[in-house]
C-alpha cells in the first residue's frame, strides 16, 4: 500500500498538473491562432 501511495504522489501529481496547464494553455493558443488568421484582414 505504501508503494502505491509513493507512486501516486511522485508520478500522479506531476501528471495532473501537466494536464491542467496544457488545458489552460490550449485555450490561449486557440485565441492566438484566431488572431493571427484575422490579422491580414485587419491590415487591409
Amino acid at each position: 500500500m505504501e508503494t502505491w501511495m509513493s507512486f501516486v504522489t511522485e508520478v500522479g501529481f506531476p501528471i495532473v498538473v501537466t494536464f491542467y496547464l496544457l488545458h489552460r494553455i490550449e485555450g490561449k493558443l486557440n485565441v492566438l491562432i484566431e488572431s493571427i488568421y484575422a490579422l491580414p484582414e485587419k491590415m487591409k
